[in-house]
């Protein structure tokens, strides 16, 4: 007899946009024209906070860029040369950055949930999907009528919207396109990768950074108590937990909070002091929950019944136009989870430099009270001693890089090992938000940027990333594209 258990792995084996599509009898035709972006972290609309103008501003309707990809859209679709495959790759959604709780007592919450956003539990997903999806009409009917015009979408789910593993979730995505049943077949949700016409390769990337990776991208259910949740990575736990409590820095730009000792001190002064005096105190006891929700949901086994694993993997494969023995190999070159290595998750949360300026402060308190019981001397002694702790953490971090900058050179490192397990001559990565064109032994990578709001300054002026699409056209020459002034410049190092 089924078990509740099995019963969800089950579900995961069976996609409600599954179409019938097989891999090309002949590889070498194209059929369509395929355009490939990822990274725009749909999510919530902030209204704003009274008293505090500049709080994630970024999430403010003005800066969305559903009618900007509405547009993009169009133009292909006026050139009158379809049909075009188009390819979302990862991140489209920001299930992590909706932070709207649900009406009256609809479901049970966690303090920690009223304060940052509810869980990755299945009803609580479809309540995140639901309130993306309302808030970005736009784009819901440019991607309607993108669709009825005879064009094909493929989802490929990132790191930000893993959520979309729930079969429900994955059915109300699809409902709000308002399709028929031949609509519908071309619509596809793929686990991690999807294979266009046998020659490109699409991911989003997350499975090669070792804070973002999913733990497993087969078998992504967990079960802690009585709740079934989908395991988050570590990157997006800090997301949730972190970054939607500081909201003066953008999640979508590592220039807004990757900065210097002195680069933080004119943050501070300028708009923290301001806005959110008590921003120390914030990030030190969100990271510290990020820590252990992290190290809480890593070390739980998957969710997996023998029973469907075959057929769970089957299924992944036929969504992406692969293999199962695709699907088996290119699991084998994810990064290893950076969860398994909780001194790495200390250092990357700097909780390794607030333990070690508490444990300076106290020592130093220490021999200040032993001190003063020999010789009086001034509390300034003690308060002086403590900027000795600057130089110790400067010399304590050199050398450090954080990890997110590492994502991209694995990679790359990757490529030709994935041109060889699946045959194909190009990589479509997203997840890093820079956008560039690479060779790698013989395999040409490339990256789409990023469509997100993404600022490097709270007053959302200085913007980072390009809005790039990839166009991979039915003659197999593939090219990249800025998105800019409704119009389509070729991307260049230059830019």
């Amino acid at each position: 007899m089924l078990t509740k258990f099995g019963s969800q792995v089950k579900l995961l084996s069976h996609n409600p946009a599954k179409t019938k599509r097989k891999i090309p009898l002949n590889p070498t035709i194209r059929t369509a024209h395929t355009l490939v972006v990822s990274d725009l972290h749909l999510t919530e609309a902030e209204i704003g906070l009274a008293g505090r103008p500049l709080w994630k501003k970024y999430k403010r309707p003005e800066f969305f860029i559903d009618q900007s990809f509405a547009d993009l859209l169009s133009q292909f679709q006026e050139n009158g040369d379809g049909p075009y495959e188009l390819v979302l790759n990862g991140d489209i959604f920001d299930f992590d950055a909706v932070t709207r709780l649900p009406s009256g007592e609809q479901f049970e919450l966690s303090w920690l949930e009223k304060l940052r956003g509810v869980n990755s539990e299945e009803d609580k997903s479809r309540f995140k999907m639901q309130v993306i999806l309302q808030d970005h009409p736009v784009w819901v009917q440019a991607i309607t009528r993108f669709v009825k015009d005879g064009n094909s979408i493929i989802f490929i789910i990132g790191n930000h919207d893993i959520e979309l593993h729930w079969p429900t979730v994955q059915a109300d995505l699809i409902d709000a396109f308002l399709l028929n049943d031949i609509e519908k077949a071309r619509v596809r949700i793929c686990e991690w990768f999807y294979i266009s016409h046998s020659d490109t390769f699409i991911e989003h990337g997350n499975q090669y950074d070792d804070f973002c990776t999913a733990v497993h991208p087969i078998h992504p259910l967990i079960k802690s108590g009585k709740k079934i949740t989908v395991r988050l990575p570590f990157g997006n736990i800090t997301s949730r937990y972190m970054a939607n409590g500081l909201g003066l820095f953008n999640p979508h730009a590592e220039s807004s909070y990757l900065m210097s000792f002195s680069a933080y001190l004119k943050f501070f002064y300028r708009y923290a002091l301001r806005i959110q005096p008590g921003i120390p105190f914030t990030y030190a006891w969100s990271a510290f929950v990020s820590f252990f929700a992290a190290v809480k949901d890593g070390f739980l086994p998957a969710m997996r019944d023998p029973l469907y694993t075959e057929a769970r993997v089957q299924s992944i494969a036929e969504k992406a136009n692969g293999t199962p023995t695709m699907v088996r190999t290119l699991r084998e070159l994810h990064a290893h989870p950076a969860i398994y290595n909780p001194i790495k998750v200390i250092q990357e949360l700097w909780l390794d430099r607030i333990l070690i300026t508490i444990g300076f402060a106290a020592l130093s308190l220490w021999l200040y009270a032993i001190l003063n019981l020999v010789v009086s001397i001034s509390v300034y002694w003690w308060c002086g001693s403590l900027f000795l702790t600057v130089p110790a953490l400067f010399y304590y971090t050199r050398g450090m890089v954080p990890g997110i900058l590492t994502s991209q050179a694995e990679a790359l490192r990757q490529a030709p090992l994935i041109g060889r397990v699946t045959g194909i001559k190009r990589i479509v990565f997203g997840h890093t938000h820079v956008a560039g064109i690479t060779e790698v032994d013989g395999i040409e990578v490339f990256n789409t940027g990023t469509w997100s709001p993404a600022f490097q300054d709270p007053e959302c002026r200085i913007e980072f990333g390009q809005k790039c699409v990839a166009w991979i056209k039915k003659d197999g020459t593939a090219s990249l594209w800025i998105w800019a002034d409704l119009k389509l410049m070729p991307w260049s190092k230059n830019e």
